[in-house]
């Protein structure tokens, strides 16, 4: 496994892969402190694709000023280490002024879907994610891009990105991976003490009462958000900040969920670590070439 730092060598080995030699080039974009879900994007690509290429990237442009980037978790030997028993050819490692050189002043902003859901909560956050993930996608040009279905808003707005601006890869969306108690695996997880991690479980099973009630034939989406809502209020140590019923592609917000499918996703502070989740109620039609 080799891990570049510079943007032109990722670029030209990447296209020798190509072209040369006719791989086909999996690439899995992440800000490292790498987890099982992480680990699950990894293994689909690894069984899609020639080469697997993990970025590692803590991208300064997504986090508002009172976030937490100084403090997010970092470990560049704990990561490779666990990339190389995964089998990756390459960990593209860049540093801030590799990505953002002196001078940069262009950046990526998907309209109206970025303005929803996190995108309100956090304004900017996306415009740093797209500006980011265009950069990586133009250095690797992948076959193949991998996300999380835990960041459902951030594959809807990349999607939507990598189609107006005709970005060649193809997306797949990974199913969440959870622990024991069904809390979605992140990491700013690790910022939990014991007793918030026990508080986190009530995400999980808010939208799991959510599923139940829509398979029972609950398809009104404010009861839905309610139900949710409701359960998470009986946790002393949770806070909402939003549940909402969204389609899962453009983001529209929901009166039913019945002939499309719906999006119930939400975020919460457990003491103060701030968590999402999500479900897709109904099932998700096939996305078309950029889609997953």
């Amino acid at each position: 496994m080799e891990i570049i730092s510079r943007r032109k060598r990722m670029s030209s080995l990447a296209r020798k892969l190509r072209r040369e030699q006719n791989r086909t080039i999996g690439f899995v974009p992440t800000m490292g402190a790498l987890h099982e879900g992480h680990l699950s994007l990894i293994h689909e690509a690894r069984a899609m694709c020639d080469i697997v290429v993990v970025s590692i990237f803590v991208n300064p442009a997504q986090f508002g000023p009172s976030e937490d980037f100084s403090a997010y978790p970092r470990d560049l030997t704990r990561d490779s280490a666990l990339l190389a028993e995964y089998n990756v050819d390459y960990v593209f490692a860049p540093t801030v002024e590799e990505i953002y050189p002196p001078g940069f002043s262009t950046y990526v902003s998907v309209e109206g879907l970025s303005r929803e859901l996190e995108g309100a909560a956090r304004p900017g956050h996306f415009r740093g994610v797209t500006t980011a993930v265009s950069i990586l996608l133009n250095t690797i040009k992948p076959d193949f891009v991998f996300f999380g279905q835990k960041d459902a808003q951030q594959a809807a707005v990349i999607r939507q990105m990598m189609r107006d601006l005709a970005f060649a890869a193809e997306m797949v969306v990974v199913p969440i991976v959870r622990d024991e108690s069904g809390l979605a695996r992140s990491s700013r997880n690790s910022y939990l003490s014991s007793e918030e991690r026990q508080a986190a479980a009530v995400l999980h099973r808010a939208l799991s009462q959510a599923r139940a009630a829509y398979d029972g034939g609950e398809h009104n989406a404010s009861r839905l958000v309610e139900l949710v809502r409701a359960t998470i209020e009986k946790e002393p140590l949770a806070r909402i900040d939003y549940v909402s019923a969204n389609d899962p592609d453009t983001l529209e917000k929901l009166d039913k969920i019945d002939e499309r499918p719906g999006l119930i996703s939400l975020a919460v502070y457990i003491g103060k670590t701030r968590l999402i989740d999500n479900v897709v109620l109904g099932k998700m039609k096939k996305q078309d070439a950029a889609g997953a």
